[in-house]
C-alpha cells in the first residue's frame, strides 16, 4: 500500500470561526497554511440560522452564509482548504505527523487545532426537526430572539442555571426542566435560580417531545417521572443545556486535557504541552463558546505559530510535491 506524504509549514485541523480566522492570519503571514475542514465544514454555525451577535453584520447573517464569507476570505489570502478528516496524529517528534483519511501523511512544522465541540442533545426527533426554529443549544446566542416570550430550558448543572438566569432577563417566563429532584449546579448558582421570580422549576421532569406547528415550537411535553403525569407547557423557545463534547478524541495521549477532554492551553496563550501545537476555539474553551471568542483565539494561534517558526528560523516555503512511499 502506498501513502501520499507532504510537508507543510502550518496545518490547521478543523474549520469554523477559529480555524478560518487562524487561516486568514497564517496566510497573510505567508505561512501557506493547509486546512482540513473535518466532516462538518464551517463547524456548528453551519447548523445555525440567524447570527446577530458577530461584529460586522449590522442586519445579522445566516450561519452558513457567515462561514462561507470566512472561507472565501481565507482562500483569498492563499489558504489551501481541503475537505478531509484527520484520523490520527503523532506528536512524538518534529515535524509533527498527521494522518488524513487514513491515506495521506502530512509532516507539519506547526499544527493549529480548531476542531470545536459538539452540543449534547436529548435525542428526540422533534428536537432536530425544530433545531433553529425554536430549539437551540446556546441561550447567549439565541435568547434575544425570544424577548418577552415563554421558553423552556433543560439541564441541571451550572451551565443550565447560568443560561436560565440569562434568559430570565429577556423572556417573560423560563421553565427549567430538571430530571431529578435536585440540581447538580453549585450552591451559588442554585441560589441565583431560586431567587429569580420568573424561573419556574419543574423537578423530576423528562422531556418527552417538543411540539410545534410545522414551522415553529409551540409547546413542550414533559413527563413527571415520579407521578407519571404528562403535561404540555406552552412555549416559543426550547433550550438544551446538558453540556458539550469537545472534538478532541484523536489527541488523547498526546495533549493535556481536563476531566471533560477540553484541551489545556497555557495561560493567555494557545500553546499546548507540545511545542509547535496550538489549540483554539471550542476545543479548548468550555466557558464562553462564542463565535467571536473562537475567532479571537484563532488569531492568537496563528500569531503564535508564526512566532514559533520565526524563533526557529524555519524556511517559509511549503513542500508541495507529494511523493509515493
Amino acid at each position: 500500500m502506498s501513502l501520499k506524504t507532504e510537508n507543510v509549514q502550518c496545518l490547521i485541523i478543523g474549520s469554523g470561526p477559529a480555524g478560518y480566522t487562524a487561516a486568514i492570519y497564517a496566510a497573510r503571514a505567508d505561512l501557506k497554511p493547509v486546512m482540513y475542514t473535518g466532516i462538518v465544514p464551517g463547524g456548528q454555525l453551519t447548523q445555525t440560522t440567524d447570527v446577530d451577535n458577530f461584529p460586522g453584520y449590522p442586519n445579522g447573517v445566516m450561519g452558513p452564509e457567515m462561514m462561507e464569507d470566512l472561507r472565501k476570505q481565507a482562500e483569498r489570502f492563499g489558504t489551501d482548504i481541503r475537505f478531509g478528516y484527520v484520523t490520527s496524529v503523532d506528536f512524538l517528534g518534529t515535524p509533527h505527523k498527521i494522518i488524513v483519511d487514513e491515506s495521506h501523511t502530512i509532516y507539519a512544522d506547526t499544527v493549529i487545532i480548531a476542531t470545536g465541540a459538539t452540543a449534547k442533545w436529548l435525542g428526540l426527533e422533534s428536537e432536530q426537526k425544530y433545531n433553529g426554529f425554536g430549539v437551540s443549544a446556546c441561550a447567549v446566542c439565541d435568547g434575544f430572539f425570544f424577548k418577552g416570550q415563554d421558553v423552556a430550558i433543560v439541564g441541571a448543572g451550572d451551565t443550565a442555571a447560568e443560561e436560565a438566569t440569562y434568559l430570565a432577563k429577556l423572556c417573560k417566563t423560563v421553565h427549567m426542566l430538571v430530571r431529578r429532584d435536585e440540581f447538580r449546579a453549585s450552591k451559588a448558582m442554585q441560589h441565583r435560580v431560586l431567587n429569580t421570580p420568573n424561573i419556574i422549576i419543574h423537578y423530576n421532569s423528562d422531556t418527552k417531545e417538543i411540539l410545534g406547528n410545522g414551522k415553529n415550537v409551540t409547546a413542550v411535553k414533559i413527563l413527571n417521572n415520579v407521578t407519571g403525569i404528562e403535561t404540555d407547557i406552552p412555549i416559543e423557545g426550547f433550550f438544551v443545556a446538558i453540556g458539550h463534547t469537545p472534538n478532541t478524541e484523536i489527541f488523547k495521549g498526546w495533549l493535556d486535557m481536563d476531566e471533560t477532554n477540553y484541551l489545556i492551553t497555557q495561560p493567555n496563550s494557545t500553546k499546548t504541552n507540545v511545542e509547535g501545537v496550538f489549540a483554539c476555539g471550542d476545543a479548548q474553551d468550555k466557558i464562553f463558546r462564542q463565535a467571536i471568542t473562537a475567532a479571537g483565539t484563532g488569531c492568537m494561534a496563528a500569531l503564535e505559530a508564526e512566532r514559533f517558526l520565526a524563533s526557529r528560523e524555519l524556511q517559509p516555503e511549503v513542500i508541495k510535491n507529494s511523493e509515493e512511499v
